[in-house]
């Protein structure tokens, strides 16, 4: 029973905080001088990168099959430090993203171009690529109808008509 009811103390005991460690407080030190005039620095300005497009969709409204399709995206670096375009990624096989590797300097414009294949692809089409900068992630979309091409007569066999 003295054994239960010393392991019951101790648990209660230790429950209660006794043996948590007592965290210091550091003290501060007041300055008592009357004539000290205290500067701010100012805040320095923080580098930015943003870049701003002047359309993020591109409606190409009603396409032929087998015509060429290219959008061109065009954006300018509204940021004060140097714009990278790190990756532009399409959403599928049937868009090709071109783009500069070069930077982009503040205040100048760059050019982003999508490319869609329109052969084999009747029927309404909505396709994204996703360009990846130092000013972060952007979604362009690319959009439009594709009809189908006029069936054109088979050529015809020019050795089946030569008679020997």
């Amino acid at each position: 029973m003295k054994k239960t009811f010393l392991v019951l103390a101790l648990i209660a005991f230790a429950g209660s905080g006794a043996f948590a460690q007592k965290k210091l407080v550091p003290v501060q030190q007041k300055t008592t001088a009357s004539n000290v005039t205290v500067q701010k620095a100012p805040a320095a300005k923080t580098p930015s990168t943003t870049i701003k497009f002047k359309e993020d969709v591109h409606d190409f409204g009603t396409l032929q099959e087998g015509d060429p399709a290219v959008a061109k995206f065009v954006f300018k670096n509204t940021g004060d430090e140097p714009l990278i375009i790190q990756n532009v990624h399409p959403s599928c096989g049937c868009t090709v993203p071109s783009w500069s590797k070069d930077p982009v300097a503040p205040g100048k414009e760059g050019t982003i171009e999508a490319s869609y294949g329109t052969r084999g692809r009747v029927g309404n089409f909505n396709k994204s690529v996703t360009v990846t900068s130092t000013a972060g992630t952007t979604v362009l979309h690319i959009k439009g109808v594709v009809k189908k091409a006029p069936e054109s007569p088979a050529p015809k066999n020019e050795s089946m008509l030569k008679t020997n």
